[in-house]
């Protein structure tokens, strides 16, 4: 699938698909309405989804060990 073909697609429908795979075992955070422009102006609200093949404590972890990761590199 092309970088063109992507832009056909809704968010909604490439997270669901991502989810639907059972290679993908992971958290997927993004712009609950989407982001309309590159820069972040004002607040923004998030939805978090991740593969069914994680629970949801083993999902925490997860998002935790990220957050924990990127505050190192600040």
């Amino acid at each position: 699938m092309s970088a063109g073909e992507l832009e056909l697609y809704s968010t909604q429908d490439l997270v669901d698909e991502l989810l639907r795979r059972t290679t993908f075992q992971g958290v997927i955070v993004h712009a609950k309405d989407g982001a309309k422009s590159p820069t972040w102006e004002g607040e923004r609200v998030f939805s978090v989804r991740h593969s069914p093949s994680l629970g949801t404590e083993e999902a925490g972890r997860l998002l935790d060990a990220v957050g924990q990761y990127i505050a190192g590199m600040a």
